[in-house]
């Protein structure tokens, strides 16, 4: 946008009205210094020099800074700029503009007040789902962190205070980005209609719906705040009770996860599988990996229920049948909470099972692990070779031991993930109903679909993102 106003302004005595001639340079200039654009000088040969003698020598006006004061100097000038509340050359803001209440139009129209509405509604929900108020005095802390000499004392936290920085100004500075874009397009609108200028007015409506379009997609974004959302995942299905009609309903519900993480752009990859006598499966665990895989994927924990005619019941009676799902981050060697030591484990070697036949394993490949001290076991058979299991079990048991630590200091076990073996009426958190009628229900949010067939399919956004909008607003109550 700023390639915009330089082009419209290398002939400004085409503008008419001064106040506005004089807003646009000043929003071309602050672009260019806005510390989301702007690097700081770098002290000559990696020089400290004083605050003062900078400006004695300067005549009251620093020329380059050392890293301490340039640090301090920085937060002070990012956190007053994010405190003061942007607007446009009328001194439109945001919350104006919602409080105008223009219509918000489908985004065929072009009508600059329903996407600036639009726009300015996506914000607000952005802000409110960051806790913004609550942002700036967390991001001080932080700095002062930073900022001392002996964090890095203890790298591991000090890597994580880093990393926290760095993502909650990452955030800021993008939505005061968003903000800026408004109103710089909103102000070339402006400049367009006195001037008489179609093409202008025409630029200026197209990247509103640009913004309007991407501003959607950092809503769902700013759903997936914590602090395991961005890790990947394994998802763990287990069949309930109901023998072969239970275990071929698991099957169907590990297929579901596969097409709905395949259809993200997740890569899926089958942990372990142990089959079902006749149909299904009785349990089976795949690794998700993606941006995000957690943060969407722990929203279906808990127990899926299914009512059906049962294609295993010769008189064809209806019958219910419960799967339940867990979701476990994979938190990455610098995020692991625990220390795995080769004499707390108990390895067992197998043969792993298959179909039969040519698909019959000859050799023991198969692993299973125990962590003794906690009794937790991994397995895996599905790979080729005995230390391509071992590997993959391993991964498996160290995210199941962060998640139990996990469990245990920050108490999250009710929100995001539940045992196993409490499979029954009452405790699903969705209902898939294909007899007498069809429907698919969430319980925790009442959002339903009439659609069974894409839900089983993988479409499962629409219930994804409403649980995740409800804990986010039933957290903020």
């Amino acid at each position: 946008m700023s390639s915009l106003i330089l082009k419209r302004l290398r002939n400004s005595n085409s503008i008419h009205n001064p106040t506005l001639r004089i807003h646009l340079f000043n929003r071309l200039f602050s672009s260019f210094s806005n510390p989301h654009f702007r690097k700081f000088a770098i002290p000559i040969h990696n020089q400290s020099v004083s605050d003062t003698s900078l400006v004695e020598k300067n005549k009251g006006f620093p020329s380059y800074y050392d890293e301490n004061w340039r640090f301090r100097c920085g937060l002070r000038l990012w956190s007053s700029q994010a405190t003061v509340e942007a607007s446009n050359s009328d001194g439109l803001t945001v919350e104006g503009i919602i409080a105008n209440g223009w219509v918000i139009y489908e985004e065929e129209e072009s009508d600059w007040k329903s996407h600036a509405s639009s726009i300015a509604q996506s914000i607000h929900l952005i802000k409110k789902r960051l806790r913004w108020k609550k942002l700036i005095p967390k991001l001080e802390i932080l700095s002062e962190q930073l900022n001392k000499p002996d964090l890095w004392n203890d790298p591991a936290h000090a890597g994580k205070i880093s990393r926290e920085h760095g993502s909650i100004m990452g955030k800021m500075k993008e939505v005061n980005a968003f903000e800026q874009q408004l109103f710089e397009h909103i102000d070339m609108i402006k400049l367009s209609r006195e001037e008489n200028d179609a093409e202008l007015e025409s630029e200026s409506l197209e990247a509103l719906l640009t913004l309007r379009r991407h501003l959607k997609e950092k809503e769902l974004e700013a759903l997936l705040s914590g602090e395991q959302d961005p890790c990947s995942c394994f998802i763990e299905v287990q069949a309930g009770a109901g023998g072969t009609e239970s275990m071929d309903w698991a099957s169907m519900v590990m297929q579901m996860y596969k097409k709905w993480a395949e259809g993200r752009g997740f890569r899926v990859t089958i942990v372990d599988e142990m089959p079902g006598e006749l149909a299904g499966i009785k349990r089976a665990t795949i690794r998700v990996d993606g941006e995000y895989a957690f943060g969407y994927a722990k929203a279906e924990v808990g127990a899926h229920r299914l009512v059906r005619i049962s294609p295993f019941d010769s008189n064809k009676r209806r019958h219910t049948s419960f799967a339940s799902v867990a979701v476990i981050p994979i938190l990455g060697d610098e995020f692991s909470h625990v220390q795995i030591n080769e004499s707390d484990l108990r390895i067992d070697r197998f043969r792993s099972g298959g179909a039969g036949g040519q698909s019959v394993n000859c050799t023991e490949s198969a692993i299973r692990i125990t962590h003794i001290p906690t009794g937790v076991t991994a397995s895996c058979q599905n790979e080729r070779s005995q230390h391509q299991n071992r590997a993959s079990a391993m991964a498996v048991l160290q995210s199941r031991l962060d998640q139990l630590e996990m469990e245990r200091q920050a108490k999250i076990n009710a929100e995001h993930n539940q045992s196993l073996t409490d499979i029954n009426f009452g405790s699903q958190i969705r209902s898939y109903v294909l007899h007498p009628y069809r429907m698919v229900k969430d319980h925790r949010t009442d959002y339903e679909v009439s659609d069974p067939d894409s839900v089983l399919e993988g479409d499962l956004d629409g219930f994804i993102l409403s649980f995740l909008s409800a804990a986010l607003d039933k957290h903020e109550d």
